[in-house]
């Protein structure tokens, strides 16, 4: 986490309100839209509907996000896989609720771009009433994908003014209105809010279903918690709540000028109808431009997710690039395409923000119930009385299923995309999970100490060919009294290979997020030689210049010496060539795995394919990599029941 962002300062207030609040912003923009559709505006609808909203804010943003929630940070660090990372040493099973919740949130990047963006360009068709939107809205968000690979860090910069500028914009809009009628205020009281949802002329569940969407951005307060800092973040969202509150209060009163009514909100947009006519045009373009801003903290999002996933082994093994120094900063072109594809596809199925309304908050509801699962958790490890958690735990249970329930009911409306993409995604994650789990089961690990003389004896035999001068490879053991049986048979068998020293690198993925350190272990002094490194989920693996750096250090330091042992190249003190031997296991004969296990093991094998290689995830350079294939014997030969004849 950046440290001087830790303290709360006037550049981490702008950059939070840049980073974080693009979702939960833009809000306003469709949410009373929503909840009041095409029924007949009443007393009862407005002041319940805002009072709903309140409430919701109140209870899920700032009292589980931005009161509990945010003191699960790791190391400064925050989101739903930092917050697995924390407690999964506290059981098993919480990596379902991890992998479900993450792959919510990556299937709300998929629809969050094309409701803001929709809703904000369609401010338009009040001045424009046969303005073909779709187009403009497909341009702008083709654009938005076509400039991730560049970085954003310049536009950046400019993000939280642009933010500050938009929450200022809405609460004055707002009160413009509630000094036409002050007694609005009243709607905050929860009373309102009891009598709207008790009410037989209303669906309760549709209600909520709208109400929702006023709080889907909060889990977003917690994701980026590391690049804004827990002070600056609360601190902000006092200024944030207080705009969006304003301008509710603002939007109700407008409706209620129209009581009585039935109008078609899409045409008359409560949001823009309280904007002065003259202003409108440019309310319209700081609504979009904040809608662009909401999108982009959204795919920023999406792309750390990945990030964490992959070194998690939650992920298929994809190209991560890190378009330019900022820390944090990264784009991962596979997930940019396939997220610019849906996003575009999104606005094509459902054309107009008021259907992506149906198909939007589904997701993000499942997200939020498994961040209370693991948030409970972590309170348990933080030592919290079982009555607190008890507590936490049925609150937040009853509001997260009441909203769920409410969800549900738009699931024939669109709800069914984004739950769909949802379960895609978790069908990949958890074969990516499961198939490596049933690969390391067939993995044979022996002692090392047994071929130390052996492989000693092996280095100084001139009849066997030199391989290389440095053989390094790559250890999935966690002790350094272990290795696979599979590089051994590699070294001694299958090609003798002959070389000065031999290299053992392990790769340990910590659960703190930036840590990067290393130990290393000479088993037999100058000749085997083991380096494990101890690297946080959010560090790039780049195993070749890590390497490279750690040997620099221990030619240094006096402690190995790299000169090649060739007379001619040793003379005038030339370095040794290194080579790295990757060893891809192969699942041979599967007729011992159950056919669930099977049914994993093929769907692992198609992922493979488009999964970037071994050598490539660990960043080698591939001009001194070997990658050998082993089978993975799954029936031992003994158990073989054979018998000779004859002879």
């Amino acid at each position: 986490m950046h440290k001087d962002l830790q303290k709360l300062s006037l550049a981490g207030l702008l950059i939070s309100l840049g980073i974080i609040y693009g979702d939960i912003g833009t809000s306003p923009l469709y949410v009373f839209k929503a909840i009041v559709g095409t029924q007949q505006i009443s007393d009862t609808l407005v002041l319940g509907g805002i009072s709903c909203i309140f409430w919701t804010l109140t209870l899920q943003t700032t009292l589980k996000y931005v009161v509990i929630t945010l003191q699960a940070d790791n190391k400064g660090e925050g989101g739903i896989f930092s917050l697995f990372s924390l407690v999964r040493r506290k059981a098993k099973w919480l990596i379902i609720p991890a992998v479900i919740g993450g792959c919510a949130l990556l299937a709300d990047g998929i629809i969050t771009p094309p409701i803001t963006i929709s809703a904000a360009i369609e401010g338009l068709e009040t001045q424009f009433p046969h303005l073909h939107t779709v187009t403009i809205v497909i341009i702008i968000i083709a654009a938005l994908f076509f400039i991730q690979q560049f970085g954003t860090s310049l536009v950046g910069k400019a993000f939280g003014p642009v933010m500050f500028l938009w929450f200022t914009m809405m609460g004055v809009l707002g009160l413009i209105y509630i000094f036409q009628v002050p007694s609005i205020i009243k709607a905050l009281n929860p009373y309102y809010a009891i009598v709207l949802l008790t009410h037989s002329d209303y669906d309760a569940f549709i209600i909520l279903g709208a109400v929702f969407l006023c709080t889907t951005g909060a889990e977003a307060l917690y994701s980026d918690l590391g690049h804004c800092g827990r002070k600056n973040i609360r601190i902000s969202w006092i200024y944030v709540k207080t705009c969006l509150v304003l301008n509710y209060l603002g939007q109700g009163v407008w409706l209620l000028q129209r009581n009585g009514q039935s109008m078609n909100l899409n045409l008359h947009n409560p949001f823009y109808e309280i904007m002065p006519k003259g202003f409108l045009i440019y309310g319209i373009g700081i609504a979009t431009i904040a809608a662009v801003i909401a999108s982009q903290a959204l795919i920023s999002g999406s792309y750390t997710l990945i990030a964490e996933a992959v070194r998690l082994n939650l992920w298929l093994k994809v190209k991560i690039n890190y378009p330019t120094e900022q820390k944090g900063q990264l784009y991962v072109p596979s997930i940019n395409w396939l997220l610019c594809a849906g996003c575009i596809g999104v606005v094509l199925l459902f054309k107009h923000s008021d259907k992506m309304e149906s198909a939007y908050g589904l997701s993000i509801t499942v997200a939020m119930l498994m961040t209370t699962i693991l948030v409970s958790k972590f309170l348990a490890k933080r030592k919290f009385p079982t009555y607190v958690i008890g507590i936490f735990l049925a609150v937040y249970l009853l509001i997260e299923v009441t909203f769920l329930s409410g969800n549900l009911v738009k699931f024939v409306h669109g709800g069914w995309f984004t739950l769909s993409v949802g379960a895609l995604l978790f069908a990949i994650m958890w074969t990516w999970h499961i198939a490596r789990k049933i690969r390391n089961r067939y993995v044979k690990f022996i002692n090392i100490e047994d071929y130390y003389n052996i492989l000693k004896e092996l280095s100084e035999d001139e009849s066997v060919p030199k391989y290389a001068s440095q053989l390094v490879y790559l250890t999935s053991a966690n002790f350094d009294s272990e290795v696979e049986s599979k590089i051994i048979y590699s070294i001694l068998q299958k090609q003798p290979k002959r070389a000065d020293v031999y290299w053992l690198v392990h790769v340990d993925v910590v659960d703190e997020p930036y840590r990067r350190e290393y130990e290393v272990t000479f088993l037999v002094p100058n000749k085997v030689i083991r380096i494990d490194f101890k690297l946080g989920f959010r560090v790039e693996q780049q195993i070749n210049l890590l390497f490279r750096k750690v040997v620099e250090d221990l030619v240094k330091k006096g402690e190995v010496n790299i000169t090649s042992t060739y007379k001619s190249l040793n003379k005038h003190k030339i370095v040794g060539d290194f080579r790295f031997v990757v060893i891809e296991k192969v699942l041979s004969r599967s007729h011992k795995l159950s056919f669930y296990e099977r049914a994993i093991m093929l769907v692992y094998n198609y992922l493979k394919r488009a999964s970037l290689s071994e050598e490539r995830g660990f960043g080698l350079d591939l001009s001194f990599v070997t990658v050998e294939k082993v089978p993975l014997m799954l029936t031992d030969p003994e158990a073989v029941d054979i018998q000779r004849v004859g002879g």
